[in-house]
This record gives structure tokens, C-alpha cells and sequence, in this order.
């Protein structure tokens, strides 16, 4: 088969534990770019995922928050997008407060989070964030209200609840949030809420379709739960070697390594001649 699309998830896939690409990763990727159309489709803001971005040397659009919108870096623009109404997204606000849960939400062109209820998590990524020049640094505030930054910006993309992750889940099912909602697992204490209908899947899809590829050359590479539309969409399915099992019974194909080692590249080199 000869494949024409590379879609790659970031976190616990490109990227390794401590959220660097492998300089032989990095180098294959590089290799393709001339003759595939290789394509970052992430849970991430756009903000967080652009020294990545940048650091692989591509020019494509990018599929972000679990298909809510795409962004082009080149025009820094929204190409497409499925944002959660500002109804909803107070509503859930008040929810999620009264379940006293903690959260991020992902507005326009940043990541907030509540200054009186700090998440371990975020305030690493705001550190991790400074490593990098203004021109690709990652926006992440903390917010002293969410509902007036609600009130300030034009897009909602999606919210991550961290937590007890029996308790996430249980929130996950509440029949409101279903209704309005797709919870996917993007790590094991976090659940990413996007509006209901964006999954990695169905944005790919309909990015496939705008430009007649058909899903059966794309190749797609991932760990998570959030990832699984995608793998199913695909021609081939990869999940990593440290992916969930959920994951690995989705995929075509399980890589032998880890993202901690060089599953990316072994891919890469079968199915790409990388």
C-alpha cells in the first residue's frame, strides 16, 4: 500500500516521557515530509502544540483538542472549527464546581486554570512552556474566575477534569454531560470533555475528504483512548507499545517499542521507507 498520510499524536507517541522528540524520531519524520502529508492530531491547544510543530519543520495544519478545531500556523487562523456554546460551557463550569472537580478549559488562544485550586499538572506545563521564545511559547494562565474569562472570549475548545479517576469517570456519565459531551481518556487521572461529535476521527475525516484522500492511505499512530477513532478510520491503526489495551485491540498494529524508544521510527521505516 502506499500510503499518504502520516497522522501522529503528540503525547505518549511523537513524544516521550518527559516531552521531548528523539533525535531519530525527529530525523525520519523529517525524511517523509517530501511525500507524505504528515499531520499532528492532538488533544492539544494549538499554543502547546506548536514548539512541536515548529521542532519537526512542518508546514500542515493541525488537528487540535481532540478534532475540535484546525488551526494553520502559517496564516494563524482557524481553518475549522466545532466549539462548545458558551450556554453549555457555563453550564458545565457550574457542574463540574458543584462535583468539586478540578479543571483546565481551553479557550481562543490559551489554557486557564483556576489560581485558588492550582492543577500539578498545568503548573508544570507553565514551567515546561518558559524553556521557549515568545514567537512558539505555549499560553497558559492561571484565572481568578472562569466564568469571566468565559464571558471575555469567543471560543471554547474543550475542558480536561482531573482527578480521582473513578470519580472523572462517574461525572463522564452524568446523562447532561453525555448529552452535550464526548469524554475520552487522555490520561489516567484525566478526562478531556470536547462538544459532543468531535473525536480525532471524524475531524480527520472531514480533513481527508476536503482534500479526496482516501482514509485507507493515511497511517495512524497513537496510545490513548482518545486516539482510538482515529486508528479505526485509518488504513492502518498503530498503537504504541505503551498504549492502553483498549487502544492495542483498536489498532492494526502495536509497535514493538515504546515512545520512550523508537516506535515512531520503526513504523516509519516499514510502511514509509523512512
Amino acid at each position: 500500500m502506499n500510503y499518504r498520510v502520516l497522522a501522529l499524536d503528540l503525547d505518549g507517541t511523537t513524544l516521550t516521557s518527559d516531552h521531548r522528540i528523539l533525535p531519530p524520531v525527529r530525523e525520519a519524520i523529517a525524511s517523509i515530509r517530501d511525500r507524505a502529508t504528515v499531520l499532528l492530531v492532538t488533544g492539544r491547544h494549538h499554543t502547546a502544540a506548536r514548539p512541536y510543530h515548529h521542532e519537526l519543520g512542518l508546514s500542515t495544519p493541525i488537528i487540535c483538542c481532540n478534532g475540535t478545531y484546525v488551526y494553520d500556523y502559517r496564516t494563524e487562523s482557524v481553518l475549522a472549527a466545532d466549539a462548545i456554546g458558551h450556554d453549555v460551557a457555563r453550564d458545565f463550569l457550574a457542574l463540574a464546581a458543584g462535583h468539586g472537580l478540578n479543571l483546565v478549559m481551553y479557550v481562543t488562544d490559551r489554557m486557564v486554570y483556576s489560581a485558588s485550586r492550582p492543577i500539578d499538572y498545568m503548573q508544570v506545563l507553565e514551567r515546561w512552556a518558559q524553556q521557549f521564545p515568545a514567537t512558539i511559547r505555549p499560553s497558559i494562565a492561571r484565572v481568578a474566575s472562569f466564568d469571566d474569562e468565559l464571558a471575555s472570549q469567543s471560543h471554547v475548545w474543550k475542558f480536561v477534569v482531573e482527578g480521582d479517576i473513578d470519580g472523572v469517570e462517574a461525572f463522564a456519565r452524568l446523562p447532561w454531560v453525555q448529552e452535550h459531551f464526548n469524554g475520552e481518556k487522555s490520561w489516567r487521572n484525566r478526562i478531556d470533555f470536547a462538544r459532543r461529535g468531535n473525536t480525532k476521527g471524524s475531524r480527520l475525516a472531514a480533513f481527508l475528504a476536503q482534500h479526496a484522500i482516501d482514509p485507507a492511505e493515511v497511517v495512524a499512530i497513537g496510545d490513548n483512548h482518545n486516539d482510538i477513532s482515529m486508528l479505526q478510520l485509518a488504513g492502518l491503526g498503530v498503537a504504541m507499545a505503551n498504549a492502553d489495551d483498549a487502544v492495542k485491540q483498536a489498532a492494526d498494529v502495536v509497535t514493538e517499542e515504546t515512545n520512550d524508544g523508537l516506535g515512531i521510527r520503526e513504523v516509519l521505516h516499514r510502511y514509509f521507507g523512512a
